[in-house]
């Protein structure tokens, strides 16, 4: 009888060894709006070992467009609690723990310490240059998305930051002028289609596919193209910008 990893045991990248080690990786996915929840989706049918879901909002109607592990039944329930009841239906071979509370300080590091790799698609900017921080400071993977109106975006940063770029490199300060889609609107599936991205990128981390740490990919949903372009590491960044000069 074929198992569900089927497909991924007879790819030549994965086989019985790189499933393996997806099997005995750990996620942490920050925020579990439209970009988390497909991420979350395709690495828990992909049989991540452990998903950490962090989200400390509750779900309201203006979610159900693009927020497809919520239904109406779920107005008022936190986020991360419904995620996690849904991926442990949709694989009842993994562990998944749901996450209500904002990390932050300690509480952040200790959780980024023990995952193998970071998945952040909050809307905020404060909270990604924490979880960019804490990153830096464990040096783990970090895989940032964002969506907003008709446009997405892609990074990978880490896990070793002494030649290659963090976030704070891509943006010096937390401009909160860019906006969120709370303000500005976003077609329903563009998170979608990030967070699907995302996932991918961390099972390649899993596989040892290798990613470049130093792009930005912009996706633009009108005309159906990705721009690419350079992150440039910064001298004197104020979050990695030390590493590796002690």
């Amino acid at each position: 009888m074929l198992s569900r990893d089927a497909r991924h045991l007879t790819l030549k990248q994965v086989g019985l060894d790189g499933q393996q080690r997806i099997t005995s990786s750990t996620v942490l996915l920050i925020g579990a709006g439209g970009i988390g929840c497909a991420a979350a989706m395709y690495l828990a049918s992909s049989g991540v070992g452990h998903l950490k879901i962090n989200d400390f909002d509750t779900i309201d109607e203006t979610n159900l467009s693009r927020q497809v592990l919520y239904t109406p039944a779920d107005l008022g329930k936190f986020k991360a609690e419904v995620a996690a009841a849904r991926l442990r239906m949709l694989n009842p071979n993994i562990q998944v723990t749901a996450i209500t509370e904002r990390l932050q300080n300690d509480t952040l590091v200790s959780e980024v310490e023990t995952t193998d790799v970071i998945l952040d698609g909050c809307d905020n900017f404060a909270t990604r240059f924490q979880v960019n921080e804490a990153c830096v400071q464990a040096r783990r993977r970090l895989i940032s998305g964002s969506a907003i109106r008709l446009e997405g975006q892609l990074a990978v940063f880490g896990p070793t930051f002494e030649t290659t770029p963090c976030y704070h490199c891509l943006y010096a300060e937390a401009d909160e002028s860019m906006g969120n889609c709370t303000g500005n609107g976003v077609l329903s599936p563009i998170p979608g289609v990030i967070g699907t991205l995302m996932a991918v990128e961390a099972l390649k981390y899993f596989i040892d596919i290798k990613s470049d740490t130093s792009k930005l990919h912009i996706y633009d949903a009108g005309t159906l193209e990705f721009q690419t372009i350079k992150i440039k590491k910064r001298k004197h960044c104020p979050t990695c910008g030390l590493i590796g000069k002690a």
